[in-house]
């Protein structure tokens, strides 16, 4: 059975699903899905940390599926602006994971993640997958990845 690693950036997904769909992304049938064909070794969940309780039922739900949770503090910059990116993280641990698996599974439609994925392939030889909304991926990070599962009404809540 081929081996999988996963990696989610939480915000990205949570935001594009609810800008295509107005709906939330179905973490259970994902794993669920993924399990049917694969071993999932490893999965991680990028998120902020928590400002209420529902986030942080959400992560404790997370936690429940299988995935390893992680958090960054949520920045609120002087000029109002904010910041919650873990991109150097996910790529980091990609790097680090990737050998260990036949198969990198990153769920993001981040074009900031093209290098990463084309990297992965190249040289650690696993096949790299994306799972995206498809009309808010970067082409990309599309042109570079073996396979791109759509997110679509079987994978929303």
């Amino acid at each position: 059975m081929e081996k999988v690693a996963v990696f989610v950036d939480v915000q990205n997904i949570y935001y594009t699903c609810k800008q295509a769909y107005g709906r939330s992304f179905n973490y259970r049938a994902l794993f669920k899905q993924l399990s049917k064909d694969a071993h999932i070794e490893h999965a991680f969940a990028y998120a902020i940390a928590p400002a209420d309780d529902g986030q942080v039922k959400f992560q404790d739900a997370l936690r429940h599926i299988g995935f390893d949770v992680k958090l960054k503090p949520y920045i609120q910059r002087s000029d109002g602006s904010a910041k919650g990116d873990w991109d150097v993280g996910i790529t980091i641990d990609v790097l680090d994971y990737a050998e260990h698996v036949d198969k990198v599974i990153l769920l993001s439609g981040d074009g900031d993640f093209d290098l990463l994925m084309a990297k992965v392939a190249q040289k650690y030889g696993c096949d790299t997958q994306v799972i995206s909304v498809s009309s808010l991926t970067a082409k990309s990070l599309l042109d570079v990845v073996g396979s791109h599962l759509p997110i679509e009404s079987n994978l929303l809540l």
